[in-house]
């Protein structure tokens, strides 16, 4: 297979980047690169998808880096994942082709952010604004490479169900199931009035239990009503404000720790704090939070006052971007902070500070036999344009069959029906009712 063919394959099986954003793939690898990283750092707590998936898929993960690799010309093959698990290190040395390497990493948090990565694997800087290609590398996740080893459209998401359920695991299921089916497959939750955080304590998002699971769905977190972190995340953007404005001492530790202004890079959140004192109608005007990465460690692990620097800096950051004001790198030069590697968190404090010790750090691989009545699958689950849907209402379909295709000449990615079934398509989504 050329590559040409292969990427066009890549594309045609719809694959994206499974570790949360889901930028297509097939566009990510048209690129060329002196190092290619795959991603197994899987920072964010009581999450164990890529660990599982290299124990007990290692050789096809190694594949589908080794396909991924001769496609960008990499001759520089990393894998960086924590350094402790060494069972799973063992296993992948074992199994190693040629021209690959191993980069141990801490246990520490966010080291699986790209910018993070790409600096521990290879000491470079990746610039502000900027991506990992423009210092010569590629990152992909282990579930990415997955799939593209495995040269078949993507029907079946892999996750971790963890926090207050009865059975923490990692399953794989098919995509467009719901939150509340997968929470089943782990023995349900186990507080009443459950909250599902999808994605991760620190990043992830609250949904209901009828949110249908994606491709980029790597883990569900269930918390009780009440957990600390729930009552964070349904803080509206007035009460962030008005608290933060009044509460902010401005001790600058939420900048102390940021991990881009670590790497240099012109972000300072405590300015973005500053800010909603000084001006009344809270225009934007700190240029530098436009580089935030969103990792929330200064409202989770920074902030003395318990106070919420990250969604005061991505509400400036998107309200400068509405405005088309950005921050001129050229104009000022950055370099990476040499106490960024005394100042990473370690999961272990971020599990203490998050009122997560109470629950299981376990999520064992395991298998199911469950079949959905009925899925919804959504026709964006990626970076780009919606795909349109290439079936009609009423159309049998099987597992597998395309649904839906990016628009002509758009970054898109094709969607798959993931079970056999009767369509029905509306404007965001096609439902898929089992026969």
């Amino acid at each position: 297979m050329t590559p040409g063919e292969r990427l066009q394959r890549i594309a045609d099986c719809g694959v994206v980047g499974a570790g949360g954003a889901g930028f297509p793939t097939h566009a990510k690898l048209k690129s060329a690169a002196e190092t290619i990283i795959l991603n197994a750092a899987e920072c964010e707590p009581l999450l164990h998808k890529d660990k599982e998936l290299l124990r007990h898929h290692g050789p096809a993960v190694l594949e589908g880096l080794r396909i991924a690799a001769g496609l960008v010309g990499a001759k520089d093959v990393a894998i960086g994942i924590k350094g402790k698990y060494a069972d799973v290190i063992a296993q992948l040395a074992a199994a190693l082709p040629a021209g690959m390497r191993i980069v141990p990493l801490s246990d520490s948090y966010p080291s699986g952010d790209e910018f993070i990565l790409v600096r521990d694997v290879t000491g470079r800087i990746v610039p502000p604004g900027g991506i990992p290609l423009l210092v010569g590398c590629v990152v992909i996740n282990v579930e990415t490479a997955l799939n593209i080893a495995l040269d078949r459209p993507v029907t079946e998401t892999y996750l971790t169900i963890a926090g207050a359920v009865r059975t923490p695991c990692t399953v794989g299921v098919p995509v467009g199931i719901t939150a509340a089916e997968a929470l089943a497959l782990a023995g349900g939750a186990t507080v009443p009035e459950p909250r599902i955080l999808s994605g991760g304590v620190m990043m992830g998002r609250l949904v209901g239990p009828d949110e249908p699971l994606t491709k980029t769905c790597g883990g569900l977190i269930v918390l009780g009503r009440d957990h600390f972190v729930v009552r964070r995340y349904e803080q509206s953007w007035r009460q962030i404000a008005q608290i933060g404005a009044s509460a902010c001492d401005q001790c600058s530790f939420c900048t102390e720790l940021c991990p881009r202004y670590l790497l240099g890079h012109p972000i300072e959140p405590h300015k973005a704090m500053r800010s909603l004192g000084f001006v009344e109608s809270r225009e934007p005007q700190v240029l530098g939070t436009q580089f935030c990465c969103e990792c929330n460690l200064c409202t989770m692990i920074a902030c003395p006052e318990d106070l919420d620097p990250k969604n005061v800096c991505t509400h400036n950051k998107r309200a400068l971007a509405a405005a088309g004001k950005k921050w001129s790198v050229e104009a000022h030069p950055y370099r990476a902070e040499l106490l960024l590697d005394n100042r990473r968190v370690p999961i272990s404090r971020l599990i203490n500070k998050l009122g997560l010790r109470a629950f299981r750090n376990e999520g064992p691989l395991t298998t199911h036999d469950y079949r959905p009545a009925r899925v919804r699958i959504p026709l964006k689950q990626h970076i780009g344009a919606a795909a349109r849907p290439v079936v009609a209402d009423g159309a049998r379909v099987r597992r597998g069959e395309r649904i839906g295709v990016p628009p002509d000449g758009a970054l898109g990615a094709t969607v798959h029906a993931s079970i056999d079934g009767v369509c029905r398509v509306a404007a965001d989504g096609v439902e898929i009712v089992a026969e």
